[in-house]
């Protein structure tokens, strides 16, 4: 199968020419692995029957040996053999070289290590692929070209129509669904994603032995409430409903959910444009993919012909999942803006360099008008107080996005960009 170019492999080129080693985290299935043996000169594979065993036993008593070959040299599933991290880390001190070794493995167990790799073994988290990187987003609409030079957007035009948008959601962005020629056969990756998620991992990230039923009650609970401001008691009490969880330990299995990558909330930006009591600072629901959400709440792509609303929150995620990968080269960070006077921007991203814009997210074209105007309340917002000389200075916003799931994108006269989702690239 020919392998379809991910974002990810840039940020690896990179980080191997900083650092001895790197450790690719996320989501299983997301494609770690197979990114990572686009830069690896030589593989170990741990889960290979054939040569497990004999792997194993190295690992355990001399595990430097199986340093030995060409570099960037691939240790995939390295958590079978925990010995392995500290060997690696000794190596790197000693060779005081970079683009030694590449770490992949399933999220669904933590190893404890006497050395943490710090300054030596760097981490990088993928995600699912982008409506891009699958190649359903024409990719007309640079991010980057947007920070860069805004001026030079024109317009745009997005191949994808809403029952486009409607399977992507459903389907996910998962590498292997990309060969699979049934649609039917598509959306069954992100339910068996779902359910491997509650019935195995989640017992098998720490050791600890956990209810299946509990934690897919947990992931149905924030499948409703994704890309809301839902607190978590409001979701402990939509959990508390139907099982007999404590508290206590409804946050052990939410963490749990964290570590395996499932659960990716959104934090809260918290400029001082408003009294501190004014501004939301919890957490915005989210998943680290749409699909998860559509596979806990039993769905499929024909019931949202007349469930636009949960559609809505559905897109959110969708457009959310994409704007961390664009934005991934440039250390983009993803939060979101919302205080109790109704004035949200559902996105704002954060680029290494200070430089942001602030995000609206609207499916439908009707919206448009609403989203732009909170964008530049806003802006109006941070002028205002930069005009109070006692306030320390805020930037103002290098962009204001609307994403949607139209057809057509442009540029309004209010500095408004309006792109559809199915256009933009990184």
């Amino acid at each position: 199968m020919a392998y379809l170019n991910r974002i990810a492999d840039d940020i690896l080129k990179s980080n191997l020419e900083a650092f001895g080693a790197i450790l690719i985290v996320g989501p299983k299935g997301c494609g770690k692995t197979s990114t990572a043996r686009q830069c690896a000169a030589s593989i170990i594979e741990f889960q290979d029957e054939d040569n497990r065993e004999e792997y194993l036993s190295v690992a355990n008593t001399q595990p430097s040996r199986l340093l030995v070959g060409k570099n960037p040299r691939l240790f995939d599933e390295w958590q079978d053999a925990p010995k392995i991290w500290g060997a690696i880390r000794k190596s790197v001190d000693d060779r005081q070289e970079t683009g030694l070794y590449i770490l992949t493995g399933s999220t669904s167990q933590t190893v404890e290590s006497a050395h943490t790799g710090t300054l030596r073994i760097s981490t990088m988290q993928m995600y699912p692929m982008s409506l891009f990187e699958s190649q359903e987003s024409n990719g007309t609409v640079s991010l980057t070209s947007l920070f860069n030079a805004p001026e030079s957007f024109d317009s745009c035009k997005s191949n994808l129509n809403i029952d486009d948008i409607i399977f992507a959601i459903c389907r996910g962005g998962w590498p292997s669904t990309v060969h699979i020629h049934s649609s039917d056969a598509k959306l069954k990756i992100a339910k068996d994603l779902f359910a491997q998620t509650y019935r195995t991992d989640i017992s098998h990230i720490d050791g600890i032995k956990r209810n299946p039923a509990w934690t897919e009650t947990i992931l149905r609970s924030y499948a409703r409430n994704i890309c809301t401001l839902s607190d978590a008691k409001t979701i402990y009490k939509d959990v508390q409903a139907t099982t007999a969880l404590s508290e206590n330990t409804f946050f052990d299995y939410t963490a749990a959910l964290e570590k395996l990558f499932i659960i990716d909330d959104v934090e809260a930006w918290c400029p001082a444009i408003r009294s501190k009591t004014a501004i939301r600072a919890t957490k915005k629901k989210n998943l680290v993919d749409p699909s998860v959400a559509v596979a806990a709440m039993g769905l499929r792509p024909d019931y949202f012909n007349t469930d636009f609303k949960t559609l809505g929150f559905l897109f959110e995620s969708l457009c959310i999942r994409d704007l961390k990968i664009y934005s991934s080269k440039r250390g983009g960070k993803v939060s979101y803006y919302h205080d109790r006077y109704g004035l949200e921007a559902d996105a704002v991203l954060h680029l290494d360099d200070g430089r942001y814009a602030l995000i609206e997210i609207k499916l439908g074209a009707n919206e448009i008008d609403r989203g732009a105007a909170h964008l530049n309340e806003i802006e109006s917002l941070i002028q205002k107080h930069n005009e109070n000389e006692n306030q320390v200075p805020l930037r103002l916003p290098d962009l204001k996005i609307v994403l949607t799931g139209t057809e057509y994108g442009y540029r309004r006269d209010d500095g408004v960009f309006v792109i559809p989702i199915a256009c933009l690239r990184d």
